[in-house]
């Protein structure tokens, strides 16, 4: 059974970190952050971060906007012109080993720890969220709060969806 649990975590990491990846590079970002972790696991094929997220009365696509406002308010905090027009996308395909944010790491590693504690143990999108739902402050903390939606309120939302799970 170990095996195929691995197995099957190895799919879930290939799949939430090209996902991040795609995300991040479609805003036009070449290295992925927390944010992009999250809308990442939103897609993934358990469903579990998006049932989690609806609980929370928002879901991937008001995510990816509240990303792309919190960005741009984050320009014009700095006296730069965000542009009504979003950030086109990287054209070439990434290369070479992925790199992440250092906060992106940090979520990844928790996502890793607290799926290891879950019964049934296995890799799941609302671990992810679980670890976003730690973070203190960066942009997909902002991003939550401009939907309404406090840390604290991620943490127990992927606690209960976590139970429905168990």
């Amino acid at each position: 059974m170990g095996l195929v649990r691995a197995i099957r975590d190895i799919r879930t990491i290939k799949r939430l970190l090209t996902g991040a990846e795609a995300e991040a590079r479609s805003a036009g970002e070449a290295v992925p952050g927390p944010e992009h972790l999250l809308l990442s696991a939103a897609a993934l094929p358990d469903g579990s971060a998006a049932r989690a997220l609806a609980r929370l009365g928002t879901d991937a696509a008001a995510l990816r906007s509240a990303v792309a406002a919190t960005h741009a308010e984050a320009l014009t905090d700095l006296g730069l012109e965000a542009g009504t027009a979003p950030a086109p996308a990287l054209a070439t395909p990434a290369a070479g080993p992925m790199r992440t944010s250092p906060q992106a790491q940090q979520v990844f590693q928790r996502a890793v720890e607290l799926s290891k504690r879950a019964s049934p143990a296995g890799l799941r999108g609302v671990h992810v969220l679980a670890a976003v739902g730690e973070l203190e402050r960066g942009t997909a903390v902002r991003a939550l709060r401009r939907l309404g939606v406090e840390p604290g309120q991620v943490t127990a939302a992927a606690r209960a969806e976590e139970d429905v799970l168990a």
